[in-house]
């Protein structure tokens, strides 16, 4: 895959400029197009849009939180909803019997449907 750093090279290396603990905002048309404007563009690099303003900065470090009770019963539920899509697009009278919300997938109204269920 071709990586957006293969053809632009930065006029400061990322490096020097994430060793700070303030974000490196970019003026790069590439990285600050209509579609690439946040999300991960590099591994450990997020691009992060404030006040319309593009910056580069470090993933964030999430290994040290701790989930709450809430949040763990959240993710239980969610995982239990995926199940339940995947059992039904697996099975194909299932699939083909499911009732399809309008502008979804099979796959996205099951899960919608568990979430809201439950």
């Amino acid at each position: 895959m071709l990586s957006l750093f293969n053809c632009v090279k930065p006029a400061i290396p990322f490096s020097l400029v994430l060793t700070q603990k303030t974000m490196a905002r970019t003026k790069n048309p590439l990285l600050t197009g209509v579609k690439l404007g946040h999300g991960k563009i590099a591994p450990g690099f997020v691009l992060k849009t404030r006040k319309g303003k593009v910056f580069i900065s470090k993933c964030p470090d999430m290994s040290n939180v701790v989930p709450s009770k809430l949040q763990l019963k959240s993710n239980s539920n969610f995982t239990t909803a995926i199940e339940y899509a995947r059992s039904i697009i697996n099975d194909p009278v299932k699939k083909a019997a499911y009732k399809i919300r309008r502008g979804m997938s099979v796959y996205h109204s099951a899960v919608k449907d568990y979430l809201e269920s439950h």
